[in-house]
């Protein structure tokens, strides 16, 4: 028998159940039964489904959905109170089945197939709020849903809930409101039958452009998916065509592109942009965004920056703040490696590891990148290790990837951080290898109102099997939707 894993990530959690189920049973068993089994199997259960949810588990009147987002589960909740007005038409009110509904986004704790803790138990009490045919949710569920969802739910103010230490933000949508609700506009049926359309796949095909710096130097940068315009700052080790179907970052990219119009380019001396140049340094990454970003037309536009990105974004930031709607980081600091080490073991073992760069960076045998990839993945799966020991070879070549490290390791924006006037997001894993924890606390202790949010595991570069993904995920999209 092997023992349970037991995980903690965060979720977006739906319990529903009947209301006044005890009176509709006493009053007909059989008939209760019947029509609640024809509930689920016609609109319930194909609702969760159209919303990607799972079905963690039933009771007599109840239900526990988990869903890949808050907006998957409001909508799926609106979907099926909608359905179960025209379902009832027609039945005396004392006979109809209605059902309430609460929503509610936090961690939980993944112990086989069953969910467990206040992300769960909160849901359950927002549901007991409900009145009969509405939709209850969390405040922290309203926030992400905020501009995504043409719904007004009303604020009900805080509530003291049972068994939850703290109080509880609830916002509500009325059976009123929602049979209120325009009814969504049929798809147009075709004249005569055409070949399909693809969907997906055209959504995520890359549009790779070009533009030159001030420098000289031709950049390539890509556009993905629709919406908002998320523009990922570059950073050491990249390239456009190869990272993109990677298993390490091609998940993460077509998340973001669900949402987001994903704006990335290669820096100078990376991927398909320029490699040998006269200035590789901070001032030379600073000057590459700025160059994309105007190649691009953006005037106004979100940040999001990995590593040594971070610092990048904090600059562009400073100089131009009427341009930056949001900072978000991950893996971030604001002193590089360099200017990190303090005793002379630190600063050798540095000047060790370029040399080892230098030498062994363009070898058949990967065994030299085997050290890169095991702290900026180390808990990678054997296909993921296997591609990043190739991609760095792919994206740079040793002498620009020893360059690289020398100008990201000296980097400093200590002194711009007070100047931050975005608001900002700060993330990092508690047990990062590459880049120490206690960098990513100070990045955000030192912007003003930086909102710091730990991630669980240890690897610098997330991965889409691990529990920080979705939490990665979740954070991002509720704050960018403020």
């Amino acid at each position: 028998m092997h023992a349970s894993t037991v995980q903690r990530r965060l979720a977006a959690i739906l319990a529903a159940d009947v209301v006044g189920y005890s009176r509709l049973m006493g009053a007909d068993e059989v008939g209760t039964l019947a029509a609640l089994k024809a509930h689920r199997r016609e609109l319930v259960d194909p609702a969760i489904a159209a919303h990607r949810g799972r079905i963690v588990k039933t009771t007599g009147d109840g239900m526990l959905v988990e869903f890949q987002s808050v907006v998957d589960a409001v909508g799926c909740a609106v979907a099926v109170q909608r359905g179960m007005v025209s379902r009832n038409g027609g039945i005396p009110d004392d006979s109809r089945i209605v059902f309430r509904v609460g929503i509610n986004v936090g961690d939980v704790i993944i112990d086989g197939d069953d969910i467990f803790g206040d992300g769960v138990n909160i849901a359950a009490r927002l549901e007991a709020l409900c009145e009969p045919g509405g939709v209850c949710i969390s405040r922290a569920a309203n926030e992400q849903i905020r501009g995504k969802l043409s719904l007004a739910f009303a604020d009900l103010g805080e509530q003291v809930v049972k068994n939850i230490a703290q109080a509880v933000g609830v916002f509500g949508l009325g059976s009123a409101d929602i049979e209120a609700l325009p009814e969504p506009e049929p798809p147009t049926p075709a004249a005569a039958p055409t070949t399909p359309k693809p969907e997906a796949p055209t959504r995520f095909e890359q549009d790779i452009r070009f533009c030159m710096t001030s420098d000289g130097v031709q950049l390539a940068y890509a556009l993905i998916g629709s919406g908002p315009v998320l523009v990922k700052a570059s950073h050491w080790m990249t390239h456009l065509e190869y990272d993109f179907d990677s298993p390490v970052f091609g998940p993460l990219y077509r998340e973001l592109a669900r949402d987001f119009t994903l704006i990335r380019y290669d820096v100078r001396s990376n991927g398909l942009s320029d490699r040998e140049v006269e200035d590789v340094s901070f001032e030379g990454y600073i000057r590459d965004l700025e160059t994309v970003v105007d190649a691009a037309g953006l005037e106004r536009f979100a940040l999001l920056g990995f590593s040594q990105g971070c610092a990048v974004s904090i600059a562009y930031a400073v100089r131009h703040p009427e341009r930056v709607s949001h900072l978000v980081f991950c893996g971030g600091y604001p002193l590089g490696m360099i200017k990190r080490a303090r005793t002379p073991a630190e600063k050798e073992q540095i000047e060790a590891m370029l040399t080892l760069v230098r030498l062994g960076w363009g070898q058949e045998n990967s065994a030299f990148r085997q050290l890169f990839t095991s702290r900026f993945i180390p808990g990678a799966t054997k296909e993921q290790a296997d591609w990043f020991n190739e991609f760095q070879r792919a994206s740079t070549s040793p002498e620009e990837a020893v360059r690289g490290m020398r100008a990201t390791g000296n980097m400093d924006v200590s002194d711009l951080l007070t100047q931050v006037t975005t608001p900002t997001l700060v993330m990092h894993a508690r047990h990062d290898v590459q880049v120490p924890f206690e960098s990513g606390r100070r990045l955000a202790a030192g912007i003003p109102g930086a909102r710091f949010v730990p991630l669980e595991g240890g690897n610098h570069i997330i991965l889409n099997d691990e529990p920080a993904f979705t939490r990665f995920l979740a954070e991002i999209r509720g704050f960018l939707a403020k």
